[in-house]
């Protein structure tokens, strides 16, 4: 955020809140961009045996992950999660578990992942490229974002790679 939604003064840098945050220097205004972190649904997929990984248009080649999505306003974590669901599997699920809560520092995310058991036929919604089916016993975490959450559900299973 450069200018101030209020009044649209340049915003400039300085400790408010004991923190260095950008806020209008018009103190009249008073605006401060707290610049929280948004929070996100993940869904960890069991559909008929194996865990579905979904790839998104634009993502680097060979990169797969838990299906994702932006919580909406006056939506809970758990409707947001099977939304998303259904928007990028074309899945019905019912949500087993909350696997964790995860800070994404380097994308300012909040991750809310979720174990899902889903059924029907997969149809990839538009925002995917692809998906790859791994058994559980196969799967392996990645050292960012939602891949501590695959750590954490592994490790729950007893499937510590």
């Amino acid at each position: 955020m450069k200018h101030c939604p209020r009044c649209a003064k340049e915003l400039v840098s300085g400790l408010k809140s004991g923190r260095d945050r950008r806020h209008c220097p018009d103190s009249s205004c008073g605006f401060v961009h707290y610049d929280n972190p948004v929070p996100v649904v993940a869904a960890l997929v069991e559909h008929e045996g194996a865990v579905i990984l979904a790839r998104n248009k634009g993502w680097p080649d060979g990169w797969f992950g838990l299906v994702t999505g932006f919580l909406e306003r006056d939506e809970t974590p758990e409707q947001g999660v099977l939304r998303e669901l259904r928007e990028e599997l074309g899945l019905n699920g019912r949500i087993e578990r909350l696997i964790g809560v995860y800070s994404f520092a380097q994308r300012n995310e909040l991750i809310v992942a979720y174990h899902v058991i889903a059924e029907g036929t997969i149809r990839m919604g538009e925002e995917l490229e692809g998906i790859k089916r791994v058994p559980a016993d196969k799967l392996r975490p990645w050292p960012f974002g939602t891949g501590q959450a695959v750590a954490d559900w592994l490790k729950a299973r007893q499937l510590q790679p």
